[in-house]
């Protein structure tokens, strides 16, 4: 009989054979976790990583709010696009983007095509916990952060819950997230082959 530890301990061998030539992508709002998650999950599977936010920054030489300042956000998420597209590319691994990225339904259809999306689902005291330590996130410097980010939730979840897998994350250890999001994936890709 197979344990849940069993399960844990063998998925990220099961999700590296499972995923093929994949891609995972993370999805959610800012403060979910998606950098933090991504790169443990790429770490103990050994598949590259890559933050999308990141890439947009060297490919532009600017921050993300540089960018949003200097040129708006609608070029802004034309720029993320982009550079959304390259990284599908680059298979199998693993991708967090930006928490305005899967509104997009073109790079949805990319994600869907390419890969495998990851939700990572919190509430509304954890995202701000978390990012009111940052004071660089663009979409929340012009008014009430709190309502701010609850206006997103609202606008954000429905489609974020289009992902194929969902998990939801909480003040607890970056390896017992990423390990929920390798089991899930697991169950997630072992589930379509059969």
């Amino acid at each position: 009989m197979m344990t849940s530890e069993t399960t844990i301990a063998g998925a990220p061998v099961q999700l590296r054979e499972l995923l093929g030539d994949r891609v995972v992508v993370f999805v959610g709002l800012m403060g979910a976790g998606k950098t933090a998650i991504g790169r443990r999950v790429g770490a103990v599977t050994g598949l590259p990583f890559a933050d999308s936010d990141q890439e947009i920054e060297k490919a532009s030489r600017m921050t993300v709010a540089e960018l949003f300042d200097a040129y708006g956000e609608a070029e802004f998420r034309s720029l993320e696009q982009r550079v959304i597209a390259r990284l599908l590319q680059e298979r199998p691994g693993i991708i967090s983007t930006g928490g305005g990225a899967f509104m997009n339904s073109d790079t949805r259809d990319m994600i869907s095509e390419a890969g495998v999306s990851v939700w990572l689902k919190a509430d509304i005291d954890i995202l701000m916990a978390r990012v009111m330590k940052k004071q660089t996130r663009p979409l929340l410097k012009t008014g009430n952060p709190r309502e701010i980010m609850e206006n997103l939730m609202k606008a954000r979840y429905p489609v974020y819950a289009k992902a194929d897998v969902t998990v939801s994350t909480r003040d607890d250890r970056r390896e017992v997230i990423a390990d929920e999001v390798m089991t899930a994936l697991v169950k997630h890709l072992g589930e379509k082959q059969a």
